[in-house]
């Protein structure tokens, strides 16, 4: 642990972020895990709210660049792709 007063406070505040980021990331990965579920079932009305919702919150860490702008707009065209390939095959 560091001596220096303003050190300590970067610390603890590289800990929180940290701790903040991890759930976020974590929380993304639940529901992108939720949506595939739902493409993978073939219920159209699950599939659209659970790939609405996981764009939302991946939209959301993108704004609060807890994920780049870029990765959130891949893991959301993955997403469609898989649904509207899902839906063709029906």
């Amino acid at each position: 642990m560091p001596n220096i007063k303003s050190v300590v406070k970067d610390v603890k505040k590289s800990r929180e972020r940290h701790a903040r980021n991890v759930a976020a990331k974590s929380k993304i990965k639940t529901f992108v895990k939720s949506a595939k579920a739902a493409i993978a079932s073939g219920d159209a009305e699950a599939m659209v709210k659970s790939i609405s919702s996981a764009a939302s919150v991946t939209d959301k860490a993108a704004e609060k660049g807890i994920i780049h702008k870029n990765a959130a707009a891949r893991r959301k065209s993955r997403l469609m792709r898989a649904a509207n390939k899902a839906q063709a095959a029906q």
